[in-house]
């Protein structure tokens, strides 16, 4: 499209911040002449832009629209408000153009984002970056061309003008960044508007959509009538021919009696019978035709489909009382033993939103853990169900996104960021595994807890949710005993199935009398040898990556940090390389020191890799694989060894926190944990609470069907009260004992925590800028709310020092008043031109 050059020149002006300041003078005018857009940028607040004449009317909030920013940047924004004020003196930009006949954003959504942006202290512009498709935003290219029938006189013209007109008449489009190549970048923006003032050129905006529909070839006779009515002569014709012959024939066939078979392509050539040159002769002679049809990216089920088992009674109790919460306006926590059979009620109360004609949203922390809920679905709701998560391409996404506006699924199961897609109906939320920390990652932009987010949103919806763990989190559990959740419980395994039994095992004392292997005491290694001689399976859980914690010269001490980072690298083994498992850096394993060359270097510390290779070599007749992040990545690694293990082919499991997952199978009767206390002793208030969920979790694989599974837990200091609580297996004194230490160093949930973390590359600087940040808060917030600032616990992280300060604030009205206060804060240390170079993280309830 051809646009004015005065509008044109707007995209290579100097920027002009549009956005919003309360303090200017206010005018009114009579009409909705003005819009507040997001833009896909991590920018504060929305920006004014003006509506044109002829979009007056038609601009609805909502809708996405074109406007320029930054001179001549095009983005995709978002109408997030129409409205009629105007600053004295501001002049805003136009909307180019609307992009939607309707607004594809419902207003729950808009609503959505407002809350998380205002609670999570983020930006708007980083909500919808993270939220949106990148194909559903468009991709501006800013292209020159000359003017039709110009007459340019080349004598007035300096080099730089007559380098770009002599262009043009050979290339007749050319794109800014080619300009590049011949003019110097700073004499551009001066030619460009020279040449526009010339009216010798014009500015040619190519909008283009980057998503574009699948499309699959197909092929057909051109005129069926005719090659039947003519049949002899045309095979007469193609007897020279003869595999040309032969491809007709085959598409004939096929066709005769089905008229409306659409024949693949790629069908015709699958066999390697025929090539594309033949079929290419039987268009040139108009015997067949080429055609395409749009297909989905994404395969739906489309097998027969199955009703659901009946409940138990113990899932019909629990049921009731959830139908009851409904009736009642209150949410719930299904507090349900592992292999209760919560998906089964899961699925019951999904049939009946489904029934009611309205939308599912299934939300788990990880898609792997989707094939067994996936394969119940798909039966019985074959094309209705969706996925979405991270592992689909951005057009596959945007399949998705597309068949959830237009009401098509009605059960979609993914991950946190299937929060923003734009629901017509939403009717229930369930949130599985909701103590799961995949739900509030800290390493993904804006940060947010998915559970939390989900409440809000079906409330939006006027929804309702089932937030469902077999170990649900301190501050649900809280909640829920607070009556701000409906609590429900499922005590009995399905099929009455007897829960695990819990062993303790003194490593301390079994080391002393000399009654160990490796790093397993002998009773467990007779407990692993007896299950693998009644042909069951066994798992060992071990959370830690690698070999070994770090490799250290003997003689002198040495152990090799990351150069990126302040972190001890880790050894791996398998590749015989010393990992950072926080920047991704790796290097070779020394030979020898290299500080004194010392070919004396040992291992330290227990990896996964390390319990594997003694598993093997202690049971070199059994089959032993491993399961975590290194070996799960190649290609379908966690779909062949599922396989492996659900046909029985695989003995010992060997993993980390990937095995207490998702892993439903009917032989695995003993799981044992042979160093647990690590999983204590790590700087984290929360760190009793993550061992207590992952020992249980993991424990829920044993004796799923013959009820005799059998847990062994290797310590060092048994009598620890975590321990003991967990050999008990009573979740109410566990809670009990985790929520009285909350309470007694005032953390979540007697309190809410702000965590703030300043990074940049200079230390003196970041430091510098945390005990400024420090010091405006406290003018704000009690000093008994503000711990800090102070290093990190890992001072640097891919070459970034990090500082930050901790924030306990007290829960209830007091909470806002704060959190305004953290805002104006931070809004302070913004307008600090020397730290604008620091980069700032925000953790609200991390």
């Amino acid at each position: 499209m051809s646009l004015q050059p005065a509008v044109l020149r707007n995209f290579i002006a100097i920027f002009v911040d549009v956005n919003s300041v309360s303090s200017k003078q206010i005018t009114k005018t009579n009409t909705l002449n003005f819009a507040q857009i997001i833009l896909p940028l991590n920018l504060k607040g929305t920006f004014t832009y003006r509506i044109p004449d002829d979009l007056q009317g038609k601009t609805e909030i909502g809708m996405r629209v074109l406007v320029p920013f930054r001179g001549k940047k095009i983005y995709t924004g978002i109408v997030f408000a129409i409205h009629d004020e105007r600053e004295e003196g501001f002049v805003p930009k136009e909307i180019i153009s609307i992009l939607d006949d309707s607004p594809i954003i419902p207003d729950q959504q808009l609503a959505f984002w407002t809350w998380l942006s205002e609670y999570y202290l983020c930006n708007l512009g980083e909500i919808y970056r993270f939220s949106f498709p990148g194909s559903l935003k468009l991709e501006s290219e800013t292209y020159l061309k000359l003017k039709p029938n110009v007459l340019v006189d080349f004598q007035n013209l300096d080099v730089n003008e007559m380098y770009l007109i002599q262009a043009l008449e050979v290339r007749q489009l050319i794109n800014l960044s080619e300009i590049e190549a011949f003019i110097p970048k700073r004499d551009i923006v001066k030619t460009i508007n020279s040449l526009i003032d010339l009216q010798y050129i014009e500015v040619d905006e190519k909008i283009a959509e980057k998503y574009k529909a699948k499309e699959v070839a197909f092929v057909r006779l051109k005129d069926e009538a005719s090659v039947r009515m003519h049949l002899p002569e045309i095979l007469l014709q193609l007897k020279r021919s003869t595999k040309q012959q032969e491809l007709f024939l085959l598409i004939l066939e096929r066709q005769t009696g089905n008229p409306e078979l659409n024949i693949r392509k790629s069908d015709l050539f699958e066999e390697g019978n025929f090539a594309h040159s033949q079929l290419k002769g039987l268009q040139e002679k108009g015997l067949v035709e080429e055609y395409y049809l749009q297909k989905d990216r994404l395969q739906s089920y489309e097998g027969e489909t199955e009703e659901l088992e009946a409940l138990s009674a113990d899932q019909k109790r629990a049921k009731t009382e959830i139908d009851r919460a409904f009736e009642e306006g209150k949410n719930v926590l299904l507090h349900g033993v592992t292999s209760s059979g919560k998906t089964h009620i899961y699925l019951e109360k999904i049939e009946e939103t489904f029934a009611a004609g309205q939308n599912v949203l299934f939300l788990l922390p990880e898609i792997s853990l989707t094939k067994q809920i996936a394969q119940r679905l798909e039966k019985k709701y074959g094309k209705q169900l969706g996925f979405y998560h991270q592992k689909l391409t951005d057009f596959e996404r945007v399949e998705v996104w597309r068949k959830i506006r237009n009401n098509e699924i009605k059960v979609l199961i993914g991950t946190r960021n299937a929060l923003f897609l734009p629901f017509q109906n939403l009717g229930l939320i369930i949130v599985d595994e909701e103590h799961d920390g995949a739900y509030k990652p800290r390493e993904v932009s804006p940060y947010f807890n998915a559970k939390d987010a989900a409440l809000i949103l079906a409330d939006l919806f006027t929804a309702r949710v089932i937030l469902g763990s077999a170990t649900p989190s301190v501050e649900s559990y809280w909640l829920a005993k607070n009556e701000r959740l409906r609590y429900v419980a499922v005590r009995e395994r399905f099929g009455n199935v007897n829960l695990p039994e819990f062993e303790l095992v003194d490593f301390k004392e079994a080391q002393q009398t000399k009654k160990v292997n490796g790093n397993f005491s002998l009773q467990v290694l007779e407990e692993i040898r007896q299950n693998i001689e009644q042909k069951k399976q066994v798992m060992v859980l071990h959370n830690r990556r690698g070999y070994a914690n770090v490799v250290e010269c003997e003689t002198c001490g040495y152990v090799s940090y990351c150069s990126n980072c302040d972190v001890v690298m880790t050894y791996h083994k398998y590749s015989n390389e010393l990992k950072c498992h926080y920047c991704g850096h790796r290097t070779a394993k020394p030979k020898a020191c290299p500080k004194c060359f010392s070919e004396n270097l040992n291992t330290r510390g227990v990896g996964v890799e390390q319990i594997h290779e003694e598993l093997t070599k202690i049971f070199p007749d059994a089959e032993v694989d491993r399961m975590d992040v290194d070996s799960m990545r190649r290609k379908f690694a966690y779909e062949k060894l599922y396989e492996k293990i659900e046909e029985g082919e695989t003995d010992i499991v060997v993993g980390t926190q990937m095995i207490s997952k998702g892993l439903d199978f009917d032989h695995i009767e003993l799981v044992t944990i042979p160093r647990a206390d690590h999983m204590l002793y790590v700087q984290d208030f929360r760190a009793e609470e993550r061992a207590y969920q992952l020992i249980t979790q993991v424990s829920g694989r044993a004796g799923r069907v013959s009820g005799k599974g059998k847990i062994i837990i290797q310590t060092y200091n048994p009598q620890h009260f975590v321990f003991q609580l967990i050999r008990e297996n009573d979740p109410q004194k566990i809670y009990s004992y985790l929520l009285e230490e909350r309470k007694k160093f005032h953390y979540p949930p007697f309190t809410k925590t702000v965590l703030i973390e300043l990074k940049h590359r200079k230390e003196d600087k970041v430091d510098r800028a945390s005990q400024f940040l420090g010091s405006v808060l406290r003018k704000y917030l009690p000093p008994e709310c503000i711990l800090g600032p102070e290093k990190s616990p890992v001072g640097k992280i891919n070459l970034l020092f990090h500082y930050q300060i901790l924030l306990k604030l007290p829960r209830g009205k007091k909470y806002k008043e704060f959190k305004n206060y953290i805002t104006v804060g931070l809004n302070e240390f913004d307008e600090i031109s020397g730290y604008h170079s620091i980069k700032k993280s925000i953790f609200v309830d991390f």
